[in-house]
């Protein structure tokens, strides 16, 4: 055995074995408990082996010093080694050594001694056990079923285990490519030609990313698993932070954020073990590389997909100017929006609630002069009118889901809604389907605008209370409005359109244009990059968020309260746009302008109904307060995705 070993290991081994043999006649069988020192005096020699089965030397030897200063250096050897009972050891039944059930022991006594301290480090030892056991390390060898992947010490060496921040450990942190190189050669290869490889193994950069670091430690799993892909991606903004904040902003990182591992992620684009800076010719997003990179998902990718920026952000003038300057546009927009009708919303509840505790005002007055009319409704919107509206809130809302449910990726809900929809894609379908319904009505109202109006335009009252074009009155109406608000002057009265409906009329046109034009850009991307420069989807993608976020909050805060929440309208919902009439005290009330003028003209009577019908009433009531409360939900959604956003980014 010993004329096998290697001339300068022969010696040692010799030497070993002479001592072995003096300590064999001393004390042939070792005692339950045995000193680490009496093992040691064999394998505490340097050049220390024995051969295996197939004939090559294997190393013995335990250094002393660093396995005294491990995390295993106070346990005794037959502890773990419980087979070996005398010296020299048996060659034959030899058991191995079980790191699991070792580990599994000690937290199993540690609990029963109370031992408080020990306790929670085994235990945190078990669970990355129960990690491991689960992970593709701990299957059987495909070619070999009788042994797993890996084991516990095919990547922990046994003897020097060392607790995280020690300077040894951080040492044996920079092998651990090699030690997975081992297994994986082919992936070692690569890596040791990448950024991070020759960070780690040629300049010894404690921070540079090993292997574990995007595998993870004791769940490897399979990369072919989309599970997997999603964890390293996530893996990857342990150090690239910012990158990963913004890379969750575009729709790839959405997607992937939801638990769809189908749009590009990290390595998609930059590579794996071969991962190089981007600046290298030979990294994949390089800008004479970046192309073909795309091409590998987008088949149709043009020129233009070069030039987008997928870590693009809104703070950062110097390098996306366009960004920030759409960026501060959007917050200077949403700002002022709400800063005006929130206050309008607020300080108009608190007028109209005080005076209906102090009697100033009834909600329903009689009509006075016309006591045949009692009874009858004033038809303010026709069938076709009421179909528009309804259609246009029920698409606005399914909008609002797929939509925001992908813009506050990261939130539970989002995931539930995304799940439960049958994942982005059938998401986006739902999506497109109902925008294609709301941009349909909205070319088909200009279509009608044209034609009914095209006979009349010169002889119509363009900016009178009967249009809703906006024009000098509804200043002055604002202005009255806020000085009642303020006690300072009467209520104003209105006529057929007041200034808040005229806003609700126009603010579509804007919002249709930008959401909808920048989701057209983000659906036929490749027309888009044909056309526009790739930094186009940087500005469609925030325009198209931003702007749907507005148009949420405005119409389920300040459209909402408008018409069915301020104390005038109680209870909600208000029907008129189900039913289409309204009463004679409410119109007359609520539009007096409008009233008068039809009286005096005699034309009143032309636009009157019967009031609904009980069961009209009862079903326009009940979709009201359907849709009130699914506008509702979605507020709350969007609010609890904007509050997570805040928190994420602070």
């Amino acid at each position: 055995m010993i004329l096998q070993a290697a001339p300068a290991m022969r010696f040692a081994a010799f030497a070993a074995w002479i001592v072995a043999g003096v300590i064999m006649s001393a004390a042939p069988q070792l005692a339950v408990g045995a000193d680490n020192s009496l093992c040691l005096a064999c394998h505490g020699n340097e050049g220390f082996a024995m051969p295996d089965a197939d004939g090559q030397m294997r190393s013995l030897h335990v250094i002393r010093d660093k396995f005294e200063s491990s995390v295993h250096g106070k346990q005794l050897c037959v502890g773990c080694h419980k087979d070996i009972t005398e010296i020299p050891h048996q060659k034959n039944g030899r058991i191995k050594v079980s790191c699991v059930q070792c580990h599994k022991d000690l937290w199993k006594a540690a609990k029963e001694q109370n031992e408080t301290r020990d306790s929670e480090k085994l235990g945190m030892v078990v669970q990355q056990i129960d990690r491991y056991m689960k992970s593709v390390h701990a299957r059987p060898n495909i070619e070999d079923q009788s042994r797993t992947n890996a084991t516990c010490y095919n990547c922990h060496d046994a003897h020097y285990v060392y607790p995280q921040g020690s300077t040894i450990r951080a040492e044996w942190r920079l092998n651990i490519p090699n030690v997975c190189g081992a297994c994986h050669v082919k992936e070692l290869a690569a890596y040791s030609t990448s950024v991070h490889g020759m960070e780690v193994l040629q300049q010894s950069n404690p921070k540079a990313a090993i292997c574990s670091d995007c595998h993870t430690t004791h769940d490897v799993e399979d990369p072919a698993m989309d599970s997997t892909r999603l964890i390293i991606t996530k893996n990857c903004g342990n150090c690239h932070e910012a990158s990963r904040k913004s890379y969750a902003q575009t729709y790839h990182g959405q997607v992937n954020a939801l638990g769809y591992a189908y749009t590009a992620k990290c390595f998609d684009c930059h590579g794996n073990h071969e991962i190089q800076r981007v600046s290298d010719p030979k990294s994949t997003v390089h800008s004479g590389n970046r192309l073909q990179t795309c091409r590998k998902c987008h088949e149709g990718a043009t020129a233009g997909f070069v030039t987008f920026e997928p870590h693009a952000t809104t703070h950062d003038y110097e390098r996306y100017p366009y960004m920030w300057i759409a960026s501060k546009f959007m917050l200077a927009l949403i700002s002022g929006v709400f800063l005006f009708f929130w206050t309008h919303s607020a300080l108009w509840f608190y007028r109209e609630y005080k005076d209906r505790q102090e009697r100033k005002t009834r909600p329903h007055v009689q009509t006075q002069g016309l006591p045949h009319l009692q009874g009858k409704y004033y038809r303010r919107f026709g069938l076709g009118w009421r179909l528009v509206h309804l259609f246009f809130a029920v698409a606005l809302m399914i909008l609002s889901l797929t939509g925001m449910a992908a813009f506050y990726a990261e939130t539970a809900w989002a995931t539930a809604v995304m799940n439960a929809l049958g994942g982005p894609k059938s998401a986006a379908i739902i999506h497109r389907v109902s925008a294609v319904l709301i941009l349909g009505l909205f070319v088909g109202h200009i279509v009608y605008f044209s034609i009914h109006f095209a006979p009349r335009w010169r002889t119509f009252n363009w900016f009178g209370h009967t249009s809703l074009v906006p024009g000098l009155q509804d200043v002055k109406d604002i202005t009255a409005m806020f000085r009642w608000f303020f006690g300072r002057g009467p209520r104003p009265v209105f006529g057929r359109w007041t200034y808040w409906e005229r806003f609700d009329y126009w603010a579509p046109f804007w919002g249709l244009t930008i959401v909808g034009g920048s989701g057209l850009m983000l659906w036929f991307k490749e027309l888009t990059a044909a056309v526009w420069p790739g930094w186009i989807f940087n500005i469609a993608t925030l325009a198209h968020g931003e702007e749907a976020f507005l148009a949420i909050l405005f119409l389920f805060t300040v459209h909402f309260f408008n018409n069915h929440f301020r104390p005038d309208k109680f209870p909600p919902p208000d029907i008129v746009m189900f039913t289409g009439a309204v009463s004679l005290e409410e119109f007359r009330r609520e539009h007096t302008l409008d009233y008068d003028e039809l009286v005096a003209s005699g034309q009143l009577e032309k636009h009157l109904v019967d009031i609904p019908s009980p069961s009209m009433t009862l079903g326009s009531r009940i979709l009201g307060i359907v849709l009130l409360a699914f506008g509702l939900m979605l507020l709350v959604l969007v609010l609890v995705g904007f509050a997570g956003s805040v928190v994420a980014d602070a």
